[in-house]
């Protein structure tokens, strides 16, 4: 436990290293479905959103999985503390599926710019910011 509140710091930064990929993601996919037709605004959007996700977003990710994983090791009593750890982490899965979405959909867009639309990617942009509502909540407040 002695360098609990250590990998928690880390913890913390990586989850807000990845929470701003996870925004960001799909606000560029909403540029690049909406201007498909323009090649060169395409390649550059392409380009971004490449490393968004394979230099930030997926290296956040795992340091969040493991500096997460670390902790619950390291204070495995808290699965008896309430029902809110097993909340979170079933939410912290579904941003995990999400995270892995984004990837699929960076694929198809390379391959059809107009695969979704624009106001479609406006939606799913608001998918992780409830999760992490979630997550914040069940980590703050203990509701179970």
């Amino acid at each position: 436990m002695e360098y609990y509140s250590w990998i928690l710091a880390f913890h913390v930064m990586s989850f807000v290293s990845w929470m701003a990929m996870l925004f960001y993601q799909p606000r560029l996919f909403v540029y690049h479905s909406e201007n498909g037709d323009n090649e060169g605004f395409v390649k550059v959007v392409q380009r971004q959103e490449y490393i968004l996700n394979k230099a930030i977003g997926t290296p956040a990710m795992w340091a969040t999985i493991i500096s997460g994983s670390a902790m619950l090791y390291l204070n495995s009593g808290i699965f008896s503390s309430g029902g809110w750890i097993h909340a979170k982490l079933m939410f912290v899965a579904f941003l995990i599926a999400y995270h892995f979405s984004l990837e699929m959909h960076r694929k198809k867009l390379i391959q059809n710019p107009h695969y979704k639309s624009g106001k479609f990617y406006r939606f799913y942009n608001e998918i992780p910011t409830l999760l992490m509502i979630g997550i914040v909540i069940f980590v703050v407040v203990k509701p179970f």
